[in-house]
């Protein structure tokens, strides 16, 4: 049986709400399902998403494949690692300056190393003239 991993459609005309099922590729968009392992609902101010990580890494490991759509919630919900390789933290809560800061730190620290290194070579470069 190929399974996948989709969305399965629930709520009224305007008010979407989907359950996250694992479900026979065969079968209807609101058919049947394996099993459910969340649900999500756009609509609204608040966007809610609740995903069994677990089961849903299981399904996974089984074979199962996300639709483009389940991908990136599963990204979301950090079930999955992004394109880069990283799991997407749900906190946003550090600012773009902040995590910029610390490169530029690390690299300065460099730089000053190298300047420190360049110096003493030139000393050492100094003293083997005398000696010849």
């Amino acid at each position: 049986m190929a399974t996948k991993i989709r969305l399965k459609r629930f709520g009224g005309k305007h008010d979407p709400h989907f359950r996250i099922v694992v479900a026979d590729s065969r079968k209807k968009r609101d058919g049947s399902a394996v099993e459910e392992l969340g649900y999500y609902c756009p609509a609204g101010s608040s966007k809610e998403l609740e995903v069994n990580a677990e089961r849903a890494q299981h399904w996974l490991d089984l074979g199962a494949q996300p639709t483009d759509t389940v991908r990136s919630l599963f990204v979301k919900a950090g079930v999955l690692a992004d394109s880069a390789g990283e799991a997407v933290q749900e906190d946003e809560g550090e600012t773009d300056a902040a995590q910029e800061a610390q490169p530029e730190d690390e690299v300065a620290e460099d730089a000053g190393e190298a300047t420190d290194e360049a110096a003493e070579t030139e000393e050492t470069a100094d003293e083997a003239p005398e000696d010849e």
